[in-house]
């Protein structure tokens, strides 16, 4: 990665992109000293225009960036890193510092709430006792789901059909789980066809 820190007085613009929703989390700036240390530590440090100094971010809130991919664009003169954030991003407390979730991750979101139930062992969670019955009960609900989208897909009612599909993915969320698949295994799998 050859990245040209002399076209703007030594520090490049740096995205910031959650890598499992593709979500923009913020812009930085980094020196050649921070990109080094970036990806020798594997968390993203900025060097701070305003501290004057190195910064890696998280170093007092504990919300660091896991950097799991670089991208050096075509002029070599700014960076993309996917990361794994641990944590809000901005410092109001946000997942990103363009607003909240605009993006298409809702899927991605939806499947962190229903492991962090599982996780956590909410006892008070419809998902934690259906995922605790064991997958052939968790594999059941997913076929009845399946079922009642069939049927409704057989009538007139957008609205049943919608409600059903909801409850048909949500299911399936559910049994990815069991089987310790992440959603994006499957997207992969999806996208592998798609040549």
């Amino acid at each position: 990665m050859n990245i040209d820190f002399n076209k703007s007085n030594g520090l490049v613009p740096v995205i910031i992109q959650n890598e499992l929703n593709q979500q923009v989390l913020m812009l930085g700036y980094m020196n050649e000293e921070a990109f080094i240390k970036t990806k020798a530590e594997c968390k993203v440090t900025f060097f701070s225009r305003s501290k004057n100094r190195l910064w890696t971010k998280g170093e007092t809130s504990g919300n660091f960036l896991i950097v799991k991919d670089i991208q050096i664009d075509c002029d070599n003169d700014s960076i993309l890193i996917n990361v794994d954030p641990i944590g809000p991003t901005c410092h109001t407390g946000a997942n990103t510092c363009f607003g909240e979730n605009k993006s298409s991750s809702f899927l991605y979101d939806l499947e962190q709430t229903i492991s962090k139930r599982i996780d956590e062992d909410d006892e008070n969670s419809y998902t934690n006792k259906l995922f605790k019955r064991g997958i052939n009960k968790v594999a059941q609900k997913v076929g009845e789901e399946a079922v009642e989208l069939v049927i409704e897909a057989k009538d007139n009612n957008d609205d049943l059909f919608k409600n059903e599909a909801a409850d048909l993915l949500y299911h399936f969320l559910i049994l990815l789980k069991a089987k310790k698949i992440k959603l994006k295994d499957v997207e992969l799998v999806l996208k592998s066809r798609s040549k």
